[in-house]
Protein backbone atom coordinates (compact mmCIF):
# COMPACT_ATOMS: atom_id res chain seq x y z
CA UNK A 1 0.00 0.00 0.00
CA UNK A 2 1.47 3.13 -1.01
CA UNK A 3 1.02 6.06 1.69
CA UNK A 4 -1.52 7.72 -0.73
CA UNK A 5 -3.41 5.39 -1.06
CA UNK A 6 -6.84 3.98 1.27
CA UNK A 7 -8.01 0.74 1.60
CA UNK A 8 -11.23 -0.01 3.29
CA UNK A 9 -11.87 -3.13 5.23
CA UNK A 10 -15.57 -4.21 5.77
CA UNK A 11 -16.68 -6.96 8.65
CA UNK A 12 -20.70 -7.29 10.03
CA UNK A 13 -18.43 -7.50 13.33
CA UNK A 14 -15.97 -4.89 14.07
CA UNK A 15 -15.04 -4.66 17.40
CA UNK A 16 -14.60 -1.30 18.36
CA UNK A 17 -14.00 0.40 22.19
CA UNK A 18 -18.44 0.14 22.58
CA UNK A 19 -18.57 -2.98 21.15
CA UNK A 20 -18.84 -4.87 18.36
CA UNK A 21 -21.33 -4.16 15.21
CA UNK A 22 -21.28 -3.88 11.59
CA UNK A 23 -18.87 -1.52 9.72
CA UNK A 24 -16.27 -0.15 7.25
CA UNK A 25 -13.01 0.82 8.33
CA UNK A 26 -10.98 3.27 6.00
CA UNK A 27 -7.52 2.92 6.42
CA UNK A 28 -4.84 5.83 4.99
CA UNK A 29 -1.35 6.47 5.81
CA UNK A 30 -1.14 3.46 7.94
CA UNK A 31 -3.89 4.94 10.49
CA UNK A 32 -7.07 4.42 10.79
CA UNK A 33 -8.52 7.70 9.07
CA UNK A 34 -12.52 6.75 9.33
CA UNK A 35 -15.32 3.96 10.86
CA UNK A 36 -18.50 4.58 9.04
CA UNK A 37 -21.84 2.70 8.27
CA UNK A 38 -21.49 -1.26 6.95
CA UNK A 39 -21.34 -0.78 3.13
CA UNK A 40 -20.79 3.04 2.78
CA UNK A 41 -16.98 3.82 1.93
CA UNK A 42 -15.16 3.24 -1.44
CA UNK A 43 -11.68 2.25 -1.34
CA UNK A 44 -8.58 3.03 -3.85
CA UNK A 45 -7.62 0.25 -6.98
CA UNK A 46 -9.47 -3.12 -5.91
CA UNK A 47 -12.32 -1.88 -3.62
CA UNK A 48 -13.20 -2.79 -0.33
CA UNK A 49 -11.80 -6.07 1.93
CA UNK A 50 -15.26 -7.27 2.94
CA UNK A 51 -14.51 -10.13 5.62
CA UNK A 52 -18.54 -11.01 5.98
CA UNK A 53 -19.44 -12.50 9.19
CA UNK A 54 -15.72 -12.83 10.18
CA UNK A 55 -14.97 -10.63 13.03
CA UNK A 56 -12.31 -7.73 12.76
CA UNK A 57 -10.24 -7.07 16.20
CA UNK A 58 -7.90 -4.53 16.73
CA UNK A 59 -4.10 -6.12 16.71
CA UNK A 60 -3.14 -7.83 19.84
CA UNK A 61 -0.58 -6.05 22.41
CA UNK A 62 2.00 -8.29 24.05
CA UNK A 63 4.03 -6.65 26.31
CA UNK A 64 5.77 -10.15 28.04
CA UNK A 65 7.68 -11.67 25.49
CA UNK A 66 10.93 -13.66 25.33
CA UNK A 67 12.71 -13.09 22.28
CA UNK A 68 16.17 -14.32 23.73
CA UNK A 69 18.36 -12.54 20.65
CA UNK A 70 21.42 -12.42 20.19
CA UNK A 71 22.96 -15.11 23.17
CA UNK A 72 20.64 -17.63 22.98
CA UNK A 73 18.73 -17.25 19.42
CA UNK A 74 18.38 -21.43 19.20
CA UNK A 75 15.97 -21.18 21.90
CA UNK A 76 14.21 -17.93 20.07
CA UNK A 77 14.95 -14.84 17.80
CA UNK A 78 13.33 -11.60 16.04
CA UNK A 79 12.37 -12.96 12.90
CA UNK A 80 10.83 -16.87 14.87
CA UNK A 81 8.78 -14.77 17.29
CA UNK A 82 7.36 -11.64 15.46
CA UNK A 83 6.01 -14.13 12.74
CA UNK A 84 4.17 -16.41 15.60
CA UNK A 85 3.21 -12.99 16.62
CA UNK A 86 1.69 -11.84 13.05
CA UNK A 87 0.34 -15.50 12.73
CA UNK A 88 -1.50 -15.59 15.97
CA UNK A 89 -2.90 -11.86 15.58
CA UNK A 90 0.15 -9.96 17.87
CA UNK A 91 0.63 -7.04 15.91
CA UNK A 92 3.27 -5.16 18.73
CA UNK A 93 5.36 -7.02 21.20
CA UNK A 94 7.47 -6.24 23.91
CA UNK A 95 10.80 -7.96 24.80
CA UNK A 96 11.35 -8.74 28.07
CA UNK A 97 15.56 -8.37 29.05
CA UNK A 98 16.38 -11.58 29.99
CA UNK A 99 17.34 -14.26 28.29
CA UNK A 100 19.27 -12.87 25.81
CA UNK A 101 23.01 -12.23 26.34
CA UNK A 102 23.84 -9.52 26.54
CA UNK A 103 20.45 -8.97 28.89
CA UNK A 104 18.98 -5.39 28.47
CA UNK A 105 20.25 -3.85 31.32
CA UNK A 106 22.89 -1.47 29.55
CA UNK A 107 22.92 0.84 26.76
CA UNK A 108 25.36 -1.13 25.08
CA UNK A 109 22.55 -4.50 25.67
CA UNK A 110 19.58 -2.44 24.32
CA UNK A 111 21.98 -1.38 21.14
CA UNK A 112 22.41 -5.19 20.95
CA UNK A 113 18.69 -5.63 20.65
CA UNK A 114 18.39 -3.31 18.27
CA UNK A 115 21.02 -4.46 16.32
CA UNK A 116 19.86 -7.95 16.33
CA UNK A 117 16.47 -6.94 15.27
CA UNK A 118 17.35 -5.31 12.25
CA UNK A 119 15.52 -6.58 9.39
CA UNK A 120 13.83 -9.01 10.58
CA UNK A 121 10.48 -7.65 12.61
CA UNK A 122 7.35 -8.89 11.15
CA UNK A 123 5.59 -6.59 13.83
CA UNK A 124 5.84 -3.36 15.70
CA UNK A 125 8.78 -3.98 19.15
CA UNK A 126 9.58 -2.45 21.38
CA UNK A 127 12.18 -3.22 24.79
CA UNK A 128 11.99 -3.85 28.65
CA UNK A 129 15.00 -2.71 30.35
CA UNK A 130 16.46 -4.83 33.16
CA UNK A 131 17.06 -3.94 36.88
CA UNK A 132 19.78 -5.93 38.57
CA UNK A 133 22.23 -5.69 41.49
CA UNK A 134 25.02 -2.91 40.59
CA UNK A 135 23.48 -1.71 37.60
CA UNK A 136 20.96 1.90 39.30
CA UNK A 137 23.11 3.82 37.45
CA UNK A 138 22.11 2.57 33.96
CA UNK A 139 18.42 2.54 34.66
CA UNK A 140 18.46 6.67 33.91
CA UNK A 141 20.28 6.10 30.62
CA UNK A 142 18.24 3.14 29.73
CA UNK A 143 14.57 5.26 30.65
CA UNK A 144 16.34 7.86 28.17
CA UNK A 145 16.72 5.77 25.14
CA UNK A 146 13.03 4.45 25.20
CA UNK A 147 12.66 1.22 26.96
CA UNK A 148 9.53 0.91 28.54
CA UNK A 149 10.04 0.14 32.19
CA UNK A 150 12.24 -2.12 33.98
CA UNK A 151 11.70 -6.14 34.89
CA UNK A 152 13.51 -7.39 38.01
CA UNK A 153 13.30 -10.57 40.34
CA UNK A 154 12.36 -11.48 43.74
CA UNK A 155 14.24 -14.35 43.61
CA UNK A 156 16.54 -16.62 41.03
CA UNK A 157 15.61 -15.86 37.55
CA UNK A 158 17.17 -18.88 36.25
CA UNK A 159 20.04 -17.38 33.91
CA UNK A 160 23.10 -16.70 35.73
CA UNK A 161 23.39 -12.83 33.91
CA UNK A 162 20.41 -11.58 35.57
CA UNK A 163 20.63 -12.10 39.04
CA UNK A 164 17.53 -11.53 41.56
CA UNK A 165 17.48 -8.53 43.48
CA UNK A 166 17.50 -8.30 47.46
CA UNK A 167 15.16 -6.35 49.74
CA UNK A 168 17.71 -3.32 50.01
CA UNK A 169 18.63 -3.58 46.28
CA UNK A 170 15.43 -3.72 45.42
CA UNK A 171 13.98 -0.81 47.99
CA UNK A 172 17.14 1.19 45.86
CA UNK A 173 15.98 0.26 42.57
CA UNK A 174 12.10 1.03 42.83
CA UNK A 175 13.23 4.81 44.32
CA UNK A 176 15.33 5.29 41.51
CA UNK A 177 12.36 4.40 39.28
CA UNK A 178 9.82 6.12 40.98
CA UNK A 179 12.02 9.06 40.34
CA UNK A 180 12.13 8.41 36.86
CA UNK A 181 8.39 7.68 36.27
CA UNK A 182 9.13 4.58 34.61
CA UNK A 183 7.29 1.38 35.58
CA UNK A 184 8.70 -1.11 37.70
CA UNK A 185 7.56 -5.02 36.59
CA UNK A 186 8.36 -7.23 39.42
CA UNK A 187 8.59 -11.56 38.84
CA UNK A 188 7.15 -12.20 42.67
CA UNK A 189 8.00 -15.28 43.69
CA UNK A 190 9.67 -15.09 47.49
CA UNK A 191 13.02 -17.12 47.15
CA UNK A 192 13.00 -18.20 51.13
CA UNK A 193 9.17 -19.44 50.85
CA UNK A 194 10.48 -21.44 47.75
CA UNK A 195 13.78 -22.56 49.83
CA UNK A 196 11.54 -24.19 52.59
CA UNK A 197 9.14 -26.01 49.81
CA UNK A 198 9.46 -29.55 49.01
CA UNK A 199 11.86 -30.26 46.01
CA UNK A 200 11.23 -33.63 44.89
CA UNK A 201 12.79 -34.73 41.14
CA UNK A 202 10.72 -37.07 39.21
CA UNK A 203 8.20 -37.01 36.59
CA UNK A 204 4.79 -36.08 38.47
CA UNK A 205 3.48 -32.61 38.27
CA UNK A 206 1.85 -32.61 41.80
CA UNK A 207 5.57 -32.56 43.39
CA UNK A 208 6.66 -29.54 41.07
CA UNK A 209 3.45 -27.67 41.97
CA UNK A 210 4.41 -28.15 45.66
CA UNK A 211 7.56 -26.62 44.96
CA UNK A 212 6.56 -23.25 44.14
CA UNK A 213 3.50 -23.24 46.67
CA UNK A 214 1.28 -20.05 45.96
CA UNK A 215 2.35 -18.54 49.70
CA UNK A 216 5.68 -17.80 47.89
CA UNK A 217 3.96 -15.29 45.16
CA UNK A 218 1.68 -14.03 48.71
CA UNK A 219 4.71 -12.93 50.38
CA UNK A 220 6.10 -11.64 47.13
CA UNK A 221 3.44 -9.51 46.84
CA UNK A 222 2.70 -7.98 50.36
CA UNK A 223 6.90 -7.26 50.00
CA UNK A 224 7.15 -5.46 47.14
CA UNK A 225 3.80 -3.28 47.88
CA UNK A 226 5.37 -2.83 50.89
CA UNK A 227 8.59 -0.96 49.27
CA UNK A 228 5.91 0.50 47.20
CA UNK A 229 4.04 2.36 49.55
CA UNK A 230 7.85 4.02 51.21
CA UNK A 231 9.24 4.52 47.59
CA UNK A 232 6.10 5.42 45.44
CA UNK A 233 7.03 3.24 42.98
CA UNK A 234 4.72 2.15 40.37
CA UNK A 235 4.91 -1.63 40.18
CA UNK A 236 3.05 -3.82 38.12
CA UNK A 237 2.83 -7.99 39.05
CA UNK A 238 3.63 -9.73 35.66
CA UNK A 239 2.19 -13.38 35.49
CA UNK A 240 0.12 -14.09 38.39
CA UNK A 241 -0.82 -17.69 38.67
CA UNK A 242 -2.33 -17.89 42.13
CA UNK A 243 -5.56 -15.99 43.03
CA UNK A 244 -4.08 -15.32 46.60
CA UNK A 245 -2.38 -12.02 45.58
CA UNK A 246 -5.56 -10.47 44.34
CA UNK A 247 -6.69 -9.51 47.86
CA UNK A 248 -3.38 -7.69 48.49
CA UNK A 249 -3.51 -6.01 45.06
CA UNK A 250 -7.22 -4.82 45.82
CA UNK A 251 -5.63 -3.64 49.47
CA UNK A 252 -2.86 -1.46 48.20
CA UNK A 253 -5.14 0.35 45.36
CA UNK A 254 -7.28 0.96 48.08
CA UNK A 255 -4.40 2.58 49.84
CA UNK A 256 -3.27 4.44 46.81
CA UNK A 257 -0.36 2.30 45.51
CA UNK A 258 0.12 2.41 41.72
CA UNK A 259 -0.05 -1.63 41.41
CA UNK A 260 -1.32 -3.74 38.31
CA UNK A 261 -1.29 -6.86 37.31
CA UNK A 262 -1.19 -9.50 35.02
CA UNK A 263 -2.21 -13.15 33.93
CA UNK A 264 -1.52 -15.62 30.98
CA UNK A 265 -3.38 -17.73 28.68
CA UNK A 266 -1.84 -21.26 30.07
CA UNK A 267 -3.23 -20.07 33.85
CA UNK A 268 -6.61 -18.84 32.14
CA UNK A 269 -6.83 -22.42 29.98
CA UNK A 270 -4.66 -25.17 31.45
CA UNK A 271 -5.24 -26.40 35.18
CA UNK A 272 -2.67 -28.67 37.44
CA UNK A 273 -5.23 -31.64 37.06
CA UNK A 274 -4.91 -32.12 33.54
CA UNK A 275 -1.10 -32.16 33.15
CA UNK A 276 0.17 -35.56 32.46
CA UNK A 277 3.23 -36.91 34.04
CA UNK A 278 6.22 -35.84 32.30
CA UNK A 279 4.99 -33.61 30.02
CA UNK A 280 7.33 -30.63 30.90
CA UNK A 281 6.14 -28.99 28.38
CA UNK A 282 3.50 -27.65 30.44
CA UNK A 283 6.35 -26.40 33.16
CA UNK A 284 6.63 -22.37 33.74
CA UNK A 285 7.28 -20.48 37.04
CA UNK A 286 5.27 -20.15 38.89
CA UNK A 287 3.09 -22.82 37.46
CA UNK A 288 0.46 -23.64 36.45
CA UNK A 289 -2.36 -24.57 39.29
CA UNK A 290 -5.79 -26.01 39.93
CA UNK A 291 -8.56 -25.79 38.62
CA UNK A 292 -10.45 -24.08 41.42
CA UNK A 293 -7.74 -21.20 41.40
CA UNK A 294 -8.10 -20.45 37.71
CA UNK A 295 -11.80 -20.08 37.88
CA UNK A 296 -10.79 -17.67 40.83
CA UNK A 297 -8.56 -16.01 37.94
CA UNK A 298 -11.30 -16.07 35.56
CA UNK A 299 -13.65 -14.12 38.06
CA UNK A 300 -10.95 -11.66 38.48
CA UNK A 301 -10.45 -10.82 35.19
CA UNK A 302 -14.17 -10.52 34.73
CA UNK A 303 -14.07 -7.80 37.54
CA UNK A 304 -11.60 -5.75 35.67
CA UNK A 305 -8.61 -6.67 38.15
CA UNK A 306 -6.02 -7.08 35.74
CA UNK A 307 -4.97 -4.53 33.55
CA UNK A 308 -3.93 -6.89 30.90
CA UNK A 309 -3.36 -10.88 29.58
CA UNK A 310 -0.23 -11.55 27.65
CA UNK A 311 1.74 -14.73 26.54
CA UNK A 312 4.79 -14.51 28.89
CA UNK A 313 6.39 -16.49 25.90
CA UNK A 314 9.23 -18.30 26.85
CA UNK A 315 10.25 -20.70 24.70
CA UNK A 316 13.74 -23.04 24.83
CA UNK A 317 15.39 -25.40 22.89
CA UNK A 318 13.49 -29.26 23.13
CA UNK A 319 16.41 -30.63 24.90
CA UNK A 320 16.22 -28.46 27.81
CA UNK A 321 12.42 -29.00 28.40
CA UNK A 322 13.67 -33.10 28.86
CA UNK A 323 10.19 -34.35 27.27
CA UNK A 324 10.41 -38.00 27.15
CA UNK A 325 8.89 -38.48 23.73
CA UNK A 326 12.09 -36.76 22.76
CA UNK A 327 14.27 -39.25 25.03
CA UNK A 328 14.05 -37.00 28.10
CA UNK A 329 13.75 -38.02 31.60
CA UNK A 330 10.70 -35.36 32.13
CA UNK A 331 11.83 -34.54 35.36
CA UNK A 332 9.76 -31.27 36.52
CA UNK A 333 12.24 -30.09 38.91
CA UNK A 334 15.47 -30.21 36.16
CA UNK A 335 13.54 -28.87 33.04
CA UNK A 336 13.58 -25.35 31.82
CA UNK A 337 10.41 -23.85 32.72
CA UNK A 338 8.55 -21.18 30.08
CA UNK A 339 5.27 -21.87 28.09
CA UNK A 340 5.36 -20.80 24.17
CA UNK A 341 1.75 -19.49 23.18
CA UNK A 342 2.65 -16.43 21.04
CA UNK A 343 0.63 -17.54 18.17
CA UNK A 344 -2.25 -19.52 19.93
CA UNK A 345 -2.78 -16.96 22.83
CA UNK A 346 -5.71 -15.23 20.86
CA UNK A 347 -7.55 -18.74 20.24
CA UNK A 348 -6.59 -20.42 23.79
CA UNK A 349 -8.59 -17.53 25.65
CA UNK A 350 -11.64 -16.99 23.45
CA UNK A 351 -11.85 -21.16 23.25
CA UNK A 352 -12.12 -20.32 27.39
CA UNK A 353 -14.00 -16.90 27.35
CA UNK A 354 -16.48 -17.77 24.95
CA UNK A 355 -17.79 -20.83 27.12
CA UNK A 356 -17.96 -18.53 30.48
CA UNK A 357 -20.00 -16.33 28.42
CA UNK A 358 -17.81 -13.51 27.33
CA UNK A 359 -17.46 -11.64 24.54
CA UNK A 360 -14.63 -10.67 21.67
CA UNK A 361 -14.84 -6.88 22.98
CA UNK A 362 -13.95 -8.44 26.40
CA UNK A 363 -10.71 -10.33 24.75
CA UNK A 364 -10.09 -7.74 22.77
CA UNK A 365 -9.81 -5.35 26.18
CA UNK A 366 -7.91 -7.63 28.05
CA UNK A 367 -5.14 -8.72 25.07
CA UNK A 368 -5.02 -5.30 23.10
CA UNK A 369 -6.57 -2.32 24.97
CA UNK A 370 -4.90 -3.34 28.15
CA UNK A 371 -1.57 -3.81 27.73
CA UNK A 372 -1.56 -0.97 25.17
CA UNK A 373 -2.38 1.08 27.82
CA UNK A 374 -0.16 -0.58 30.68
CA UNK A 375 3.04 0.73 28.62
CA UNK A 376 1.39 3.85 27.43
CA UNK A 377 0.50 2.97 23.73
CA UNK A 378 -2.73 3.74 24.08
CA UNK A 379 -2.77 6.44 22.15
CA UNK A 380 -1.73 4.71 18.88
CA UNK A 381 -2.34 0.95 19.63
CA UNK A 382 -4.89 -0.92 21.38
CA UNK A 383 -8.35 -0.39 19.85
CA UNK A 384 -10.16 0.09 16.13
CA UNK A 385 -10.63 4.24 16.70
CA UNK A 386 -9.61 6.80 14.15
CA UNK A 387 -6.28 8.08 14.45
CA UNK A 388 -5.13 4.78 15.68
CA UNK A 389 -2.67 2.57 13.87
CA UNK A 390 -4.47 0.10 11.42
CA UNK A 391 -3.13 -2.83 13.37
CA UNK A 392 -6.24 -4.93 12.67
CA UNK A 393 -7.49 -9.11 12.84
CA UNK A 394 -9.49 -10.79 10.86
CA UNK A 395 -10.93 -13.63 13.08
CA UNK A 396 -13.03 -16.40 12.65
CA UNK A 397 -14.37 -16.89 16.56
CA UNK A 398 -16.21 -19.99 15.22
CA UNK A 399 -13.30 -21.71 13.72
CA UNK A 400 -12.05 -24.86 15.54
CA UNK A 401 -8.51 -26.01 14.85
CA UNK A 402 -6.44 -29.24 16.14
CA UNK A 403 -2.94 -27.57 17.47
CA UNK A 404 -0.33 -29.20 15.56
CA UNK A 405 3.34 -28.14 16.17
CA UNK A 406 4.72 -28.51 13.20
CA UNK A 407 2.84 -25.63 11.72
CA UNK A 408 3.84 -23.15 14.81
CA UNK A 409 6.59 -20.16 13.65
CA UNK A 410 7.92 -19.90 17.10
CA UNK A 411 11.32 -21.47 16.49
CA UNK A 412 11.60 -24.58 18.52
CA UNK A 413 7.70 -25.79 18.46
CA UNK A 414 7.21 -27.41 22.07
CA UNK A 415 3.47 -25.92 23.34
CA UNK A 416 1.29 -27.51 26.03
CA UNK A 417 -1.26 -26.98 23.76
CA UNK A 418 -0.16 -29.91 20.88
CA UNK A 419 -3.20 -31.89 19.95
CA UNK A 420 -5.75 -29.45 21.91
CA UNK A 421 -9.07 -28.07 19.77
CA UNK A 422 -9.02 -24.65 20.10
CA UNK A 423 -11.71 -22.65 18.38
CA UNK A 424 -11.08 -19.21 16.58
CA UNK A 425 -8.62 -18.74 13.91
CA UNK A 426 -6.37 -15.86 12.55
CA UNK A 427 -7.38 -15.48 9.24
CA UNK A 428 -5.31 -11.92 8.63
CA UNK A 429 -3.50 -10.07 10.22
CA UNK A 430 -2.78 -6.51 9.00
CA UNK A 431 0.11 -3.78 10.18
CA UNK A 432 -0.40 0.00 9.59
CA UNK A 433 -2.77 -1.41 6.78
CA UNK A 434 -0.28 -3.65 5.21
CA UNK A 435 -0.99 -7.74 5.33
CA UNK A 436 1.21 -9.44 6.97
CA UNK A 437 2.64 -12.22 4.73
CA UNK A 438 4.78 -14.94 7.07
CA UNK A 439 6.09 -16.55 4.29
CA UNK A 440 7.20 -13.33 2.69
CA UNK A 441 9.49 -10.18 3.60
CA UNK A 442 9.81 -8.75 7.07
CA UNK A 443 8.49 -4.66 7.49
CA UNK A 444 11.61 -3.84 9.47
CA UNK A 445 9.43 -1.70 11.98
CA UNK A 446 9.73 -1.48 15.62
CA UNK A 447 9.22 1.09 18.44
CA UNK A 448 11.72 2.39 20.55
CA UNK A 449 9.71 3.39 23.16
CA UNK A 450 6.11 4.50 24.56
CA UNK A 451 5.16 7.73 22.17
CA UNK A 452 8.13 6.97 19.93
CA UNK A 453 7.36 6.65 16.33
CA UNK A 454 8.55 3.79 14.20
CA UNK A 455 11.52 3.35 13.06
CA UNK A 456 13.20 1.18 10.06
CA UNK A 457 15.53 -1.08 10.76
CA UNK A 458 16.07 -3.32 7.73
Amino acid sequence: MSLSETVVIRSRRVVLPDGEGPADVLVRDGRIARIAAHGSLAADGAGPTDLGDTALLPGLVDTHVHVNEPGRTAWEGFATATRAAAAGGVTTIVDMPLNSVPPTTTLAGLEAKRKAAEGQTWVDLGFWGGAVPGNLADLEPLHRAGVFGFKSFLAPSGVDEFPHLEPTALEAALAEQAGLGALAVIHAEDPAVLAAAPRQPGVHYRDFLASRPAGAETAAVARLLAAARRTGARVHVPHVSSAAVLPLLRRARAEGVEVTAETCPHYLTLAAEQVPDGDTAFKCCPPIREEANREALWTALAAGEFAAVVSDHSPCTPDLKLLPAQGGSGDFAVAWGGIASLQLGLSAVWTEARRRGHTLADVAGWMSAGPARLVGLDGRKGAIAVGRDADLVAFDPDARFTVHPGELHHRNPVTPYAGRTLTGAVRTTWLRGRVVDVAGEPFGVRLVGPGAGPVRTG
